[in-house]
């Protein structure tokens, strides 16, 4: 399997490409912004100006856009001196609301208004977990808008397919109760609690059924020992866009967050040669 649907990427780092400080994670200095939308919640971002293409990073699930994949993104796209935003969806981290009130389908649009409003140009999105899931929904409302696409860990149709997964009398009482008790090892709880509501609406933006019709250059990243979602959730998603430029990079010890030093420097090299490829191409 690894055989037909891995590729082995060939890195072309320029010259001091990858600051120290970028891999590090260090904590940039670029203020929150917020963006005001018409009848929707105010958005906080981050923004870094600069040339095209630029890099936008699409947090996960209950995430924001503090973690150190963000952060040294940025600082390794003012390092090159190329535009980068990264935000907080509705409901999360720094932008207004109450995450329970909000679901994918509203976060879509979030990433969406980011390409509309926030950023110019052709943008490379970086999605991580959910926000994977979000960079193809994107992909597909967006193709024009759209250099490439990184997926770290990659939990397309996730949520769905784990209920989905679960035995008929689970989901009864599940459907019965009204919510669904996610197991995770990320917080103090030890799940998240999803609404039928939530689990229902999230099953209109499911990919993996057909083929991703896409053309850019695609590139995802998965740990072999990532306990959340499973690295195979990438190779279905290898199987189903279209794009005759996908490679699948697998890590023999990756977890799902994919935050260790190394786990960092494989990101950015990536979208280091990615950039060095659009740009070469333009």
């Amino acid at each position: 399997m690894l055989r037909n649907y891995c590729k082995l990427l060939q890195i072309h780092v320029r010259k001091c490409a990858v600051p120290p400080y970028a891999a590090a994670g260090v904590r940039p200095k670029t203020t929150i912004q917020y963006a005001s939308r018409p009848e929707m919640p105010k958005l906080a971002y981050r923004k870094v100006t600069g040339k095209s293409p630029g890099v936008v990073f699409l947090p996960g699930f209950a995430s924001n856009m503090g973690g150190l994949k963000a952060e040294a993104l940025e600082e390794f796209c003012k390092s090159l001196g190329h535009s980068y935003l990264r935000f907080d969806y509705s409901g999360c981290g720094s932008s207004e609301g109450e995450m329970k009130n909000f679901n994918i389908g509203a976060w879509k649009k979030d990433v969406l208004y980011v390409l509309d409003e926030l950023v110019e140009g052709p943008q490379i999105l970086v999605g991580s977990s959910m926000g994977g899931w979000l960079m193809l929904l994107a992909a597909l409302s967006r193709p024009e808008r759209i250099a490439a696409l990184v997926g770290i860990s990659t939990a397309a149709d996730y949520f769905v397919t784990a209920f989905n997964a679960l035995p008929i009398e689970t989901k009864k009482e599940v459907e019965d109760q009204g919510s669904w008790k996610f197991p995770t090892k990320h917080n103090e709880e030890g799940f998240y609690t999803l609404s039928v509501d939530f689990l229902k609406e999230a099953g209109n933006h499911c990919v993996l059924h057909s083929p991703i019709p896409m053309s850019c250059p695609v590139r995802l990243i998965h740990g072999l020992k990532d306990s959340d979602v499973p690295w195979h959730v990438s190779m279905q998603v290898a199987e189903r866009v279209l794009s005759n430029d996908i490679d699948v990079i697998l890590r023999k010890h990756g977890l799902h967050r994919m935050s260790e030093k190394d786990d960092i420097k494989l990101m950015v090299y990536t979208i280091d040669d990615l950039i060095d490829k659009l740009t070469t191409l333009g």
